[in-house]
């Protein structure tokens, strides 16, 4: 079956948090992570069905989904859920806040890497947690976890180990061998592992395949709670639905008992539309992961025949993480957005010296973002 990745969708007169932000401006949205890109058939079908019925009360335990998405993770990553360890959220970044409010009191810390997903950083912010960031390092053109700099710092403190993989921003699906890594040292500290997945079916690399945390051992599921969604895959983040998996019963029993009038059940809308993406997307999914492979080929080339500009080609994700520290320019977002580019800022990953590119784009919208970068480039 072919789909059309390059069908050109008017946003800018929509309720689009990523093309209001720049509305009534020439500024190309290349920030927040959803795409530009209709989601498929099958999620617009079953929606359209279900709202024919006309009527939208209360919604009983999801079973069927979880079903569904159990059967999808063992057919994709071969790993063997039990239902009761599914938990149904909102999405993950409730998820996120929620475990660190659970597994760490006030005077524990949380230990996060950086460069990463704002949501992390402000997660321990917003609960009064102290945060061991453990920077990302570059190696053999991935960005990867310096353990040895955790070791060395760590307190025994920290009760809680914040990990993204595929990693946001820098793109890194992580080897077997660093999974492995990171148990052991969450063995030796005591940790639980707190393991945002979100993006595990935007692998681009066609060798390299991604692996669940809690899949490694039995010891890493039942120190572990795993954050997946069909949001940033099948484009319906707006819809809200994510899931929680838990294989610890006291962990997932704890979870389970903050949530209660605080993060609200799932949505009917948004449940169909999830049980569509992972029953029926699969094909669609494929021309996707082609489509950005593409992209990602030629942003890289482009990026790193300009002179002032780095990016290392990432693994996984629509997400471009670019260095620009030899620009020597104190706000590298605005003087971009005078160019008519709008990227995520490095500072709110962490570092400020770098800019997020959402490549999740047409071809003709990342054709001429490039050129706008280029011409942005002239003078230096």
């Amino acid at each position: 079956m072919i789909f059309n990745f390059d069908q050109q969708i008017e946003r800018r007169y929509t309720d689009s948090i990523k093309w209001k932000k720049y509305e009534n401006k020439d500024i190309i949205p290349l920030w927040v992570a959803d795409t530009d890109f209709k989601s498929p058939e099958c999620i617009i079908s079953a929606i359209k069905n279900r709202v024919s019925h006309g009527i939208f009360g209360y919604a009983n335990k999801p079973t069927v989904l979880i079903e569904t998405f159990v059967d999808y993770v063992n057919n994709k990553f071969k790993w063997k859920l039990k239902p009761d360890w599914v938990v149904v959220l909102p999405g993950v970044v409730s998820g996120l806040n929620l475990t660190v409010r659970v597994f760490t009191c006030k005077n524990e810390k949380v230990i996060t890497p950086i460069p990463i997903y704002p949501p992390f950083i402000n997660a321990a912010k917003l609960a009064n947690r102290n945060q061991l960031n453990i920077p990302l390092i570059l190696q053999n053109k991935r960005w990867v976890l310096d353990l040895d700099f955790a070791k060395n710092k760590i307190t025994h403190k920290e009760k809680l180990f914040m990990l993204c993989n595929p990693q946001n921003p820098g793109g890194t699906v992580y080897q077997y061998s660093e999974l492995s890594e990171i148990l052991i040292f969450a063995q030796q500290n005591n940790l639980i592992v707190c393991s945002d997945e979100i993006h595990c079916d935007l692998v681009l690399e066609p060798n390299i395949k991604h692996i669940p945390f809690a899949s490694l051992s039995d010891d890493a599921a039942q120190r572990s709670i795993t954050f997946m969604s069909p949001s940033k895959s099948f484009n319906i983040a707006g819809l809200g639905a994510a899931v929680a998996i838990i294989p610890n019963n006291l962990l997932r029993k704890n979870f389970i008992y903050a949530r209660q009038g605080i993060v609200p059940e799932v949505n009917i809308i948004a449940l169909v539309a999830a049980k569509a993406a992972w029953l029926e997307g699969n094909q669609w999914l494929q021309g996707l992961i082609n489509y950005l492979r593409k992209n990602r080929d030629i942003l890289v080339s482009e990026i790193n025949s300009m002179k002032k500009l780095k990016m290392v080609s990432p693994e996984a994700t629509y997400l471009g993480w670019i260095d620009t520290s030899n620009l020597d320019i104190d706000d590298p977002i605005f003087y971009f957005e005078q160019y008519g580019l709008g990227f995520s800022p490095g500072i709110d990953f962490g570092n400020k010296n770098f800019v997020r590119f959402n490549f999740g784009c047409t071809r003709i919208t990342l054709e001429k973002a490039i050129k706008r970068l280029k011409h942005a480039l002239k003078n230096f």
